[in-house]
């Protein structure tokens, strides 16, 4: 589609006043503004939690659709190859051991460390084992349930006053996001976005294949380490922000690239917006759906990502018979 940056940056702006209008109460245009000046704290709390979503999803969404790319596999993503679960488990071990205390950058970057041994280990094993992509899942899924078995342990030795925020910062949670990482977090999307533009040509070498790239004159292990560690960095934030939510990584791309095909150079924009809406969406959902009490936003991402991920991997399993 022809406008469709523009249909979703439209989208954005409307999602963006839904979530400040809609939540546990009713917030009319009125009661936005104070009579002294400044944003209402409800809007306020409501617009900067509506920020952290669009940042958030279109963050995994980017981080996604380059995995998919340099793996040359349409269900890779952070959470299902085991990365989400990495950034939590070394998140947590922040959190219990209060490095917190000593600077603010402790959380993201024992989440990025997290991340980037789990990859580690996911790639290490697959490709000891084959190149194949079923293997690949296999082994994400293995360090997934390893690395959540880690944080049950985790849990178990939490302090009472740490375990109910750690609990739902692993299912994800929006509702308390640390405005001083957002500003950060904010920044790293919309470089890490400038980063993946520049090197769309390179995403859509790597996706025809290692040998295939060559030819084209990419270097490709060069190129895919790059990728690889700033899709790892989007990761890591997402959860240092939001905690761990499944399947937006997966989603969005898929359904951006049966729009407006493969070509990296006219997807990024569009996948990186309609990540954020999608999040942004489904952070609205939690919030009225039940208003007594919030669905963590993580379990509703599960709830629409888990039969998508089946299907495609049925499709997948029927094409390849």
């Amino acid at each position: 589609m022809k406008y469709l940056n523009c249909y979703l940056l439209a989208g954005v702006v409307l999602a963006g006043v839904a979530g400040i209008l809609f939540g546990s109460r009713l917030l009319p245009f009125a009661e936005w503004f104070r009579d002294g000046g400044g944003l209402h704290p409800i809007a306020e709390l409501r617009l900067i939690r509506m920020a952290a979503a669009f940042t958030v999803g279109g963050s995994l969404a980017l981080a996604g659709l380059t995995f998919q790319a340099v793996l040359r596999n349409p269900l890779a993503e952070p959470f299902i190859l085991g990365l989400s679960g990495g950034a939590g488990v070394g998140a947590a071990l922040c959190i219990i051991a209060g490095l917190q205390a000593i600077t603010i950058y402790a959380l993201p970057f024992s989440a990025l460390t997290g991340a980037l041994i789990v990859l580690a280990l996911v790639l290490a094993v697959s490709r000891g084992g084959g190149r194949g992509s079923e293997n690949l899942l296999l082994s994400g899924v293995i360090a997934g349930t390893l690395s959540s078995s880690l944080l049950m342990y985790l849990l178990s030795i939490a302090q009472a006053d740490e375990l109910a925020g750690v609990t739902w910062w692993m299912l994800g949670d929006l509702q308390a996001v640390d405005e001083k990482l957002l500003l950060p977090g904010m920044v790293l999307a919309f470089v890490a976005f400038g980063i993946l533009r520049f090197s769309a040509g390179e995403l859509n070498a790597l996706s025809l294949g290692e040998e295939r790239a060559f030819y084209l004159g990419t270097t490709p292990a060069r190129a895919a380490f790059r990728l690889i560690v700033v899709a790892s960095l989007l990761t890591a934030m997402t959860v240092t922000l939001a905690g761990i939510i499944s399947f937006c990584g997966l989603i969005v791309p898929h359904i951006v690239r049966k729009i407006r095909g493969c070509d990296h150079r006219r997807n990024l924009g569009s996948v990186f917006l309609a990540g954020g809406l999608f999040l942004m969406i489904c952070d609205i959902g939690s919030r009225i759906v039940w208003s007594e009490r919030e669905i963590p936003i993580g379990v509703v991402t599960a709830l629409i990502g888990g039969p998508v991920f089946l299907w495609l991997l049925n499709r997948r399993r029927t094409y390849h018979a």
